[in-house]
């Protein structure tokens, strides 16, 4: 039964009444009112305790109430709260005066939200909200009941009333079908032309045990109802604790200080301080409570004195000089007058509550926008009514469009609509929706990081025919360094580095298997193709990796834009139904297409790019000249010139040259040209491997790149669900895909009523602030 006061937030400001323990069943006697049946209303306003500025601020928050936006928005409010029996319904009587019904015994047993209002005319009127778990048929009786009075007399008839429909057991009552609490909520309107804005809650006191006729399930049920109002950030709590008991073990300061701890938004009340004795140790204990001397509040406490016994039948002016009376002839005169009697706690609390509304004003705005802007996103991605195959098809169209243009934009990479700048990642973290959302670039990165990790990690061997290299025309003939693992590829090794003796050890191993029946000094040319395969072993793991990364980039960014544009209803369908066996068969296409580049991959290389002959070419001219010029350096010596005048130092000096010995650079020359065939072979070999590699590895990465992934898996993603493909459904399948669920239908009817009233909400703000 508490998920009405879950579902509807905490701003159904209620009361009732409490009473003894002993008793806590019971059926509320029709005592002598304190007014006469003539007595209109207003007649014991507090109007005066507010001024005009009050009461625009307190007129805003009842107004925006009106609107229906309790449920929505957490309004500021007062909370009576305490333990059964601590005096609750007496504090609340004593504040709004109005005197509700009371006898020995009287136990609250039901949200009450007393509202007083301001009217041109006086009235009394007596409503009920349901709790939400309750059957529909019950739910729309208890709505049903609606009581107006012109008299305070006819309120503890019309209370009765009120508890039947509830279901609400009387004393001594054990019908299956009643209870002896409700989460339903009791709602007082007094509205009158002196009354002034201002809205109470009273709720069921905290009962310490199950009795007899209390369940304890019922006594589960009123610590949430407890705890729910007092959670409420806006709520001022009302924490009543009777003198009679110890305070140590009245429950609610226990729970006050749990949802409070710094006491910002409690006000302690202590009542029934005629109960202790003159003198005695226990008053001087609740002196010194509400002194702020043992639990504190930054709202500190106040003492009520409520009726006696001897004084049920004091009007409202006989309780308040009974009260004064109390206070200046007892030891509780010690306190602050300002802390005593219910006249200064009265205008306390309009103090309070409008001190802390004006806080609240501005973060209840921003949270009316908020709530506002989020339920006309919510009602536009519903769209229009789909109750019909026309009505489907039409709004199927119109996403479509959206869903169209936005992923248009997305694959092009003009990002420019309001949906690309929504929550931007500065990371360009592939986790974040606003990345996916720029689709080209995402692609466009990622084949980037495919191009890098081919081309430094893609290798199986990393041969090193040098130590070092000064000459940037010989680095361009290196194999690159490996740069480990890349967090966009597969998981593997980096390349294992050969040095020149590795390296042509393994050229050597390759060689003796294929050799064919060229002489000694030549190789079959079919080895370079059985190296090729071996040295590009790993472009299968980097392709397929990437193909499979690109392929889910794509399937989440059509995920989340679906999901941003149509309810979830149509999301589900059209997803299972259009797009995902779409995707898959693109998927399909694109590794089909893989495996056709990679088996040709498995064939002897072809290639008729210039390249090739050309790196091969430079490769043997920059070998020939490494050996040159070691042969002309040995063939070289410095002798001293002839006098030379130098112009900076203004002598005659004798410059040492070089001088290189032709003869001897030649046979030197000569001599290192003639190296060992094997070596010799194993050389050319390796030119030869590492032009063809180079060329093929260009191509295989454009291929990849152009011919599997934008061919295959993003170019035309747009198209898979554009106004094109809805104009070819027959009706049949527009209803499959977008027909409206009755729940559909009553959710957009309610967000269309809660819009109104955030909208009118909005107004009401405007107007004030």
């Amino acid at each position: 039964m508490f998920s009405l006061l879950a579902t509807r937030n905490s701003n159904f400001s209620t009361m009732s009444r409490s009473a003894t323990p002993t008793e806590p069943v019971t059926t509320p006697s029709e005592p002598e009112s304190p007014v006469t049946s003539d007595t209109p209303p207003n007649l014991f306003s507090i109007e005066g305790l507010q001024n005009d500025e009050q009461r625009r601020v307190l007129d805003m928050i009842v107004q925006i109430r009106k609107c229906g936006l309790e449920g929505n928005l957490s309004l500021p409010q007062i909370v009576v709260c305490g333990d059964q029996s601590a005096g609750k319904s007496s504090v609340l009587e004593a504040i709004t005066r109005v005197p509700f019904p009371r006898s020995d015994g009287l136990c609250t047993r039901y949200a009450t939200e007393i509202s007083l209002r301001r009217a041109n005319s006086s009235s009394l009127t007596i409503s009920i909200l349901p709790d939400e778990d309750r059957p529909p048929v019950e739910q729309e009786q208890i709505e049903a009941f609606v009581q107006t009075i012109d008299n305070f007399d006819e309120l503890p008839r019309v209370m009765d009333l009120a508890k039947a429909v509830m279901g609400i057991s009387n004393r001594g009552d054990d019908g299956a079908s009643t209870r002896a609490f409700t989460s339903d909520v009791l709602r007082i309107e007094i509205s009158g032309p002196t009354q002034p804005q201002l809205t109470l809650v009273d709720i069921p006191g905290l009962i310490a045990t199950s009795t007899r006729g209390v369940t304890k399930d019922d006594v589960d049920m009123v610590a949430k109802i407890t705890d729910y109002y007092i959670k409420q950030p806006r709520t001022i709590c009302l924490a009543v604790v009777c003198a009679t008991n110890d305070y140590a073990n009245q429950k609610i300061l226990e729970k006050v200080r749990d949802v409070d701890p710094e006491g910002n938004r409690t006000l302690g009340i202590i009542t029934k301080p005629d109960g202790l004795p003159e003198g005695s140790i226990s008053q001087k204990n609740f002196i010194d409570l509400a002194n702020n001397e043992d639990i504190f509040f930054k709202l500190g406490w106040h003492v009520l004195k409520n009726r006696s016994y001897e004084e049920s039948d004091f009007t409202i002016e006989e309780r308040d000089e009974a009260e004064a009376t109390f206070f200046r002839t007892h030891s509780w005169n010690s306190l602050s007058p300002d802390c005593l009697g219910v006249n200064t706690l009265r205008t306390r609390l309009c103090n309070l509550l409008f001190e802390h509304i004006k806080r609240e004003l501005p973060q209840l705005h921003d949270e009316l926008e908020a709530q506002l802007q989020k339920n006309r996103d919510e009602l536009a991605i519903l769209g229009v009514k789909r109750s019909t195959a026309t009505e489907c098809k039409a709004y199927l169209s119109k996403m479509s469009l959206d869903f169209h243009s936005i992923c248009k934009a997305a694959v092009n990479g003009q990002y420019e609509g309001s949906y690309f700048l929504n929550d931007i990642d500065p990371d360009f973290s592939l986790e974040s929706s606003s990345t996916l959302s720029r689709t080209r670039a995402v692609i466009q990165d990622l084949n980037s990081r495919f191009e890098e990790g081919i081309r430094l990690n893609g290798h199986k061997y990393q041969i090193e025919m040098s130590a070092t290299s000064d000459n940037k025309e010989e680095e361009e003939f290196q194999w690159p360094r490996a740069q480990g693992r890349f967090s966009f590829g597969p998981t593997g090794s980096i390349p294992k580095v050969l040095n020149k003796v590795d390296s042509v050890a393994w050229i050597g191993k390759v060689l003796k298997r294929t050799r064919g029946r060229e002489l000694v000094g030549n190789f079959n040319p079919l080895l370079i193709g059985a190296l090729f395969w071996e040295q590009s072993s790993g472009w299968e793991k980097y392709a397929s990796s990437h193909l499979e990364l690109v392929s889910s980039i794509c399937r989440r960014f059509l995920k989340k834009l679906l999901h941003d544009t149509c309810p979830q209803d149509v999301e589900t369908r059209l997803w299972a139904l259009r797009i995902e066996p779409e995707l898959k068969k693109r998927h399909q296409s694109a590794v089909k297409e893989l495996n056709m580049l990679l088996d040709e991959l498995k064939e002897y290389p072809i290639n008729y790019n210039h390249y090739y002959t050309d790196s091969i070419a430079k490769r043997r001219q920059q070998r020939q000249q490494v050996i040159l010029e070691k042969a002309m350096k040995d063939a070289s010596s410095s002798q001293t010139g002839g006098k030379v005048f130098n112009d900076n130092t203004g002598v005659w000096e004798r410059p040492e040259i070089q001088v290189v010995d032709t003869a001897a650079a030649i046979a030197n020359f000569t001599s290192a040209s003639q190296p060992d065939m094997n070596e010799f072979a194993c050389e050319e070999v390796l030119d030869c491997l590492f032009a063809i590699y180079k060329v093929l590895q260009k191509t295989f990465v454009a291929n990849v790149t152009t011919q599997v992934i934008e061919r295959h898996i993003v170019r035309g993603l747009e198209n898979i669900f554009s106004p094109v493909t809805v104009n070819d459904l027959e009706p049949a399948q527009a209803e499959a895909l977008a027909l409206e669920p009755a729940a559909a239908g009553r959710h957009r009817a309610y967000l269309e009523d809660l819009i109104k009233k955030l909208e009118e909400g909005h107004e009401i703000f405007q107007s004030v602030m």
